[in-house]
């Protein structure tokens, strides 16, 4: 379902110039606006008070290639195809970059794409499949041509470069240089981080010499210390420092990039979002890190300044991370193109209403089952297919009630209310509004089983089922470690 755009800044306006910042792999409660008390984000949390905060940003599905489609192209996975990783971004969907750069706006990537398909080599991508964008420093799976302190990506020509320092400082430094040969006329740059992303080689996270230190046994949130005990080879006991040393250096780095800005004289010219494509639980519910319908896996950070942006305010409304392609364009006072399923972030901003927005955000699950959610400000919602084959099969026209959670009395989901008949008018709602997304999204109407029916005296699970990995206690299957 194609959303109409908000109407375009005033023209007379200085077209802004646009810079997204992309994590991989980073929880929303990394940072200090979130309530983090490790102080890891200072850049990020200034953004957030400067410009405008979207409290609940929600990706539209938490693996890397169909949360990276949807925020090339403003789509839900399975409107472009890319439901599940190796699977590649089809030539013929309008792309953000393509969208800018027939706008005369130059438009730049750089780092990890993940969206050329499996039939490529893990690092050069062709330029039919770059998604529009003209000036390329990337890999397509960089986190097999990189470690923490060799970072290889290619070039225009498919050359390979190696950038010198830690693998996010050497993406920023190279931001920066794209930046200061184009500050003289509006530009697009994506840059696209690996941090905090694990290293899948050795299944580990490799932050900065001493930045590991520096946080190890500073916060663990409260989903990790109830379940992390029962994960395998030590869950976020063992990872969490690692993780959050990344996330540390990442924001300074977007510090100095934010510092370069201000040097050229572009900083309140220029748009700047940072976002992550997924979050991940470290393997408390399922076998890896991500690939659940839970906040931890689904729930990211969004702040964003600049013209349109600063003073803001906050954004409480759930939004889906698809919302973010038609508002960079409206923005910079582009034109929304054709079967965008996002909606502008624009109306929402100072205080602001959207009256055709609905209440929830909307996710698709795949690889490690076939499943869908919807995500309202209290409630979390999620249905699965039971038999379907989710590495080949995008949808499914039946599915299952796994999960309900309360929000407001339950933010970490410790608690799965599927199934109580106390909450069977609150999951027979939801379950409406999530056959109406899957109208939204071009998908097929389905049968949604309700779950099977328990008492308040049944409320807790069986312990030998909350002792197994989330999916794996439901499916008997994992899925794949990447």
């Amino acid at each position: 379902m194609t959303v109409p755009a908000s109407p375009s800044p005033a023209s007379s306006r200085p077209r802004p110039s646009v810079i997204v910042v992309l994590t991989d792999q980073q929880r929303w409660d990394t940072t200090g606006v979130h309530g983090n008390p490790a102080d890891v984000t200072p850049e990020f949390d200034r953004i957030a008070r400067e410009g405008t905060h979207v409290e609940q940003a929600i990706t539209p599905n938490p693996v890397c290639a169909p949360a990276r489609a949807a925020l090339q192209t403003g789509r839900f996975p399975t409107a472009t195809g890319v439901f599940r990783n190796g699977l590649p971004l089809p030539p013929d969907i309008p792309t953000l970059a393509g969208s800018f750069a027939a706008a005369g706006y130059v438009t730049g990537y750089i780092g990890k794409w993940h969206l050329a398909g499996a039939d490529q080599p893990d690092g050069p991508v062709p330029p039919e499949r770059r998604g529009g964008y003209q000036e390329w420093l990337a890999s397509d799976r960089l986190e097999f041509t990189s470690d923490a302190y060799r970072t290889v990506v290619y070039d225009d020509a498919g050359e390979p470069v190696r950038l010198p320092g830690y693998r996010s400082d050497a993406l920023v430094d190279a931001a920066i240089r794209f930046v200061a040969d184009h500050h003289d006329r509006p530009f697009l740059l994506f840059l696209s981080l690996l941090e905090p992303h694990h290293q899948n080689a050795t299944d580990d996270y490799p932050a900065p010499e001493g930045y590991r230190e520096r946080y190890q046994g500073r916060w663990l949130p409260p989903d990790l210390a109830a379940l992390s005990p029962n994960a395998p080879q030590g869950g976020a006991h063992r990872h969490l420092g690692g993780y959050l040393g990344q996330i540390k250096r990442v924001d300074e780095g977007v510090g100095r990039l934010r510092d370069a800005l201000r040097s050229l004289g572009i900083a309140d010219d220029t748009v700047l979002a940072w976002t992550a494509d997924h979050g991940s639980h470290f393997r408390t519910r399922n076998g890896e890190y991500k690939r659940s319908a839970h906040e931890a896996s689904v729930r990211v950070p969004l702040a964003l300044t600049g013209p349109g942006f600063t003073g803001g305010g906050r954004i409480r409304h759930p939004v889906s991370t698809i919302d973010l392609v038609p508002t960079l364009l409206t923005a910079a006072g582009i034109p929304v193109p054709d079967g965008v399923q996002g909606r502008s972030l624009l109306p929402l901003t100072g205080g602001g209403t959207d009256p055709g927005r609905p209440a929830e955000a909307y996710v698709q699950i795949s690889e490690d089952h076939v499943g869908r959610a919807v995500r309202t400000d209290r409630w979390k919602y999620a249905v699965a297919a039971p038999g379907a084959d989710a590495w080949n099969e995008p949808a499914a026209t039946h599915y299952v009630e796994t999960e309900l959670y309360d929000l407001h009395a339950d933010p970490y989901e410790l608690d799965n209310l599927a199934g109580l008949t106390s909450h069977r008018a609150v999951a027979d709602e939801l379950r409406e509004a999530l056959r109406a997304w899957l109208e939204r999204a071009g998908e097929d109407d389905a049968v949604i089983d309700p779950a099977p029916p328990r008492t308040a005296a049944q409320r807790r699970p069986d312990p030998e089922v909350a002792a197994l990995p989330w999916s794996e206690a439901r499916f008997g299957h994992q899925p794949p470690a990447t």
